[in-house]
């Protein structure tokens, strides 16, 4: 435990001294566990944090250079585009079969959106079978591992909140026909949440009140966990990235990894064509001559609803948060412990424990909370590549409990593609008099995981009837 007179000492050089206030009420080992969460915390790096965010709203500044970035095309437009396509498949298959490729997914958040109590990563998404999304990406990862001949390890970072119910989960299921050892759990770092006034507030009388640190906090914590080293010892070049609430996410596409390593990218993006100018993704954008990521609430309405001489939209591409990056990259962002990436405030409304010991419950914002973004790194890249992707095949997330982005809008999507990939393999699909199809299908990432692989696993005589739940398993 580290000396309290040196930590007392410390919070009163930083204005923090508050902190210790109800240090005498507490039990010994609450007392220890308070000095233990103070010691972790960077009180030189916080104090500038506090003028840059908290004592002030910075304005975001929208540089004057910003152009529309390269966007690689879905669907090759030429023989050229076709033949890189190609070469870029080839070697993401490559890449997968030397065991060069670690799959990441984000997931700290909790079902509380949902109405679901527990990680959201339990929570059941498919049509037939109702798994959960962590099998969903489990069973992609391991249909991976067989065609590469080899296992590729699967990264899942969980929050403070969430982690020992989430690894529960996974022990209960077997870890979903994967291998123990190549299921890596790592947590989330987290930041004290400020008062308006500069000061960290207290959750408790011995506790600070902490919030995760955001998804850009996930290169920090593959650090500070030891998961890049175990990458480093397994000989993985390149990280997957995707986030735990989109089911119909690609967890490893030998395109887009392909895409990556022959460009000699240090991080890449897929990107969705944005629906109208004002919908609520990133915008992908090119400053100074590097890939940024502008938020839709930062973009100004004048460029996000500019066109050029087709009557596009100039800043089309919106980000989705599924990234490949080197690993190499993410060593050098993270070299001495900190993240090179910049923080976003919010203001909340955070419960604290006030001089008293009383617990207060604002009813308006009270605090910011500092977070990071991971699309931030792209600038830091010296290559990027930017895929553009099809909303209807690789995007339907779980956000929301009814309207868009619920689970009622997930189940249609994954219907819809799972019918899209028979009606290609040559398999009548039963359809509504609205033309809706009328059957609940579910197809298993085991059985196939692209229309392809359908087309060549399923029989073209296969007889759909309306009203039928289908399931196309292992």
């Amino acid at each position: 435990m580290p000396n309290l007179q040196t930590v007392r000492r410390m919070l009163e050089a930083h204005g923090q001294g508050h902190l210790l206030g109800h240090y005498e009420s507490l039990t010994p080992p609450e007392q220890a566990a308070l000095v233990s969460q103070i010691a972790t915390i960077d009180f030189d790096q916080l104090d500038e944090w506090i003028a840059q965010y908290v004592l002030k709203a910075p304005a975001a500044a929208i540089p004057p250079d910003i152009a529309p970035p390269k966007i690689e095309p879905r669907k090759p437009a030429d023989e050229a585009a076709r033949a890189r396509h190609a070469k870029a498949i080839a070697r993401g298959r490559e890449l997968l079969a030397q065991g060069k490729v670690a799959a990441f997914v984000v997931a700290g958040g909790q079902g509380t959106r949902l109405g679901y109590e527990g990680p959201k990563g339990c929570f059941e998404v498919t049509p037939g079978k109702h798994k959960p999304l962590f099998q969903v990406f489990a069973e992609q990862i391991l249909a991976a591992s067989r065609s590469a001949g080899r296992p590729v390890p699967w990264y899942i970072m969980t929050s403070p909140a969430n982690d020992v119910p989430t690894r529960a989960f996974f022990r209960r299921n077997g870890y979903f026909g994967l291998k123990e050892a190549d299921v890596v759990f790592l947590t989330q770092g987290t930041l004290p949440a400020i008062g308006l006034d500069g000061k960290v507030l207290l959750a408790g009388p011995g506790e600070l009140a902490l919030s995760p640190d955001g998804h850009g906090g996930s290169l920090r914590a593959l650090r500070a966990s030891g998961a890049l080293a175990d990458m480093a010892r397994r000989g993985v070049e390149l990280i997957s990235y995707f986030q735990v609430d989109n089911p119909l996410v690609r967890c490893l596409d030998p395109l887009f990894l392909g895409l990556h390593d022959l460009a000699g990218a240090e991080m890449s993006a897929k990107a969705l064509p944005k629906r109208d100018p004002m919908e609520k993704l990133g915008n992908f954008c090119l400053v100074s001559g590097k890939v940024t990521v502008i938020e839709y609430s930062d973009l100004p309405e004048a460029l996000a609803r500019a066109t050029g001489p087709d009557g596009r939209l100039r800043f089309s591409a919106g980000s989705i948060a599924i990234h490949v990056l080197g690993r190499s990259f993410v060593e050098r962002l993270t070299a001495d412990g900190r993240c090179q990436l910049p923080l976003h405030r919010a203001e909340k409304k955070v419960p604290f424990v006030d001089a008293s010991g009383t617990l207060v419950k604002p009813e308006t914002p009270n605090a910011v909370k500092l977070e990071m973004f991971v699309f931030d790194a792209m600038p830091l890249a010296k290559a990027c590549v930017i895929l553009e992707t099809d909303r209807s095949e690789e995007f339907s997330p779980v956000k929301n409990a009814d309207g868009a982005d619920s689970p009622a809008t997930c189940l249609h999507d994954q219907v819809r593609r799972a019918a899209r990939w028979l009606a290609k393999a040559g398999v009548a699909v039963p359809r509504d008099a609205d033309k809706k199809v009328a059957a609940a299908i579910e197809i298993s990432p085991l059985f196939a995981d692209c229309p392809d692989q359908l087309a060549k696993a399923v029989d073209p005589k296969l007889t759909i009837t309306a009203g039928q739940n289908l399931y196309l398993g292992e």
